[in-house]
């Protein structure tokens, strides 16, 4: 019989709770407005999201794996990892490519799977537990931005952050949480980025702005849980998904954009929202970098490049860096 790997939880529902009701509080009532995106990912969002990765105009998550499957094994003689720590895991999909060639390597013991959803990470860490059955998985439930000093230690570790989630913080975030992780390794131990690469706008927009309208549901999705969760009354049927390259700071900007003046209750928060017709409030951004721009951040927060793999596009990168 399987049994669930463990799971140390550090983040409980009523906290999640508090963070969105302060989330939205400042966001809302900033001009312009803005909401973070980690509130895409309750169920229904990321069901959404796994359609978004199929689609034939979203090639990140594609271009990833392929470079996981192909640079998985140089991935592990570089790093040597004895334990895996993966922020962010959900899934834990692409990950069973650095597992098998972690374990593949003779070094890999332990896989660390972290994430918000404690429901995401049982299912991940029993499947993986079941299929690599000599390796200790324990799942973490945390918000990675905030607990990185829960991560355990006992070998030689990895981080890897993948799926350009790093792109989805600004510059000073981005900033402090790569250093937040370089004070919680050892000189030595190594960091995985998985980080969208500058391209064609031509290309990166359409990723973000499918024909078939799924990005545009999972976009409007952040306002269902609004009101699911906080008593609001958003009406999504006056507002509609828009997605722009803003090459001035390199990313991509989602919004959502109220066709007629709006006047949104949000009951949990005592709060009135007044929205302009015309006026979009920001749910996510996905910055984009050249490799010498993440070169710079990674050696600003303390860390040395080693080594780097690109698609043949130049679309999608892993890099590989060491605390110094």
């Amino acid at each position: 019989m399987t049994t669930t790997p463990p799971l140390d939880v550090y983040l409980q529902p009523e906290q999640l709770r508090a963070a969105l009701r302060k989330d939205a509080g400042a966001g809302l009532t900033s001009n312009p407005k803005w909401l973070p995106p980690k509130y895409f990912y309750d169920a229904h969002g990321s069901e959404l999201f796994e359609q978004i990765t199929e689609l034939p105009e979203y090639f990140p998550t594609r271009t990833e794996r392929e470079l996981l499957r192909r640079f998985s094994g140089e991935i592990a003689d570089v790093a040597s990892p004895e334990i895996l720590v993966e922020l962010g895991s959900g899934s834990s999909e692409k990950t069973r490519l650095l597992l098998d060639a972690g374990t593949g390597h003779g070094t890999l013991h332990t896989y660390v799977p972290q994430d918000v959803s404690v429901s995401a990470l049982e299912g991940a860490a029993e499947q993986i537990g079941a299929e690599f059955p000599n390796l200790t998985v324990r799942g973490v439930v945390s918000d990675f931005t905030e607990s990185l000093h829960h991560l355990p230690r006992g070998g030689r570790r990895m981080i890897a952050f993948l799926g350009g989630t790093l792109g989805n913080l600004v510059p000073a975030e981005r900033a402090e949480f790569l250093s937040r992780i370089a004070d919680v390794l050892e000189t030595g131990e190594h960091l995985l980025l998985g980080v969208g690469l500058v391209t064609d706008p031509a290309v990166l927009v359409p990723a973000y702005d499918d024909a078939a309208g799924v990005t545009a549901k999972f976009n409007l999705n952040v306002l269902r849980v609004l009101n699911a969760q906080l008593g609001a009354d958003f009406p999504l049927e006056n507002f509609r998904h828009v997605a722009l390259w803003d090459a001035d700071n390199e990313w991509i900007e989602m919004r959502l954009e109220a066709a007629c003046a709006i006047s949104v209750r949000i009951e949990e928060l005592d709060l009135d929202i007044e929205f302009s017709a015309g006026e979009q409030l920001r749910t996510e951004i996905s910055a984009k970098f050249t490799l010498e721009g993440i070169r710079k951040e990674l050696t600003d927060a303390g860390f040395g490049i080693e080594r780097t793999w690109r698609d043949p596009d130049e679309r999608f990168a892993l890099v590989c860096a060491a605390r110094n």
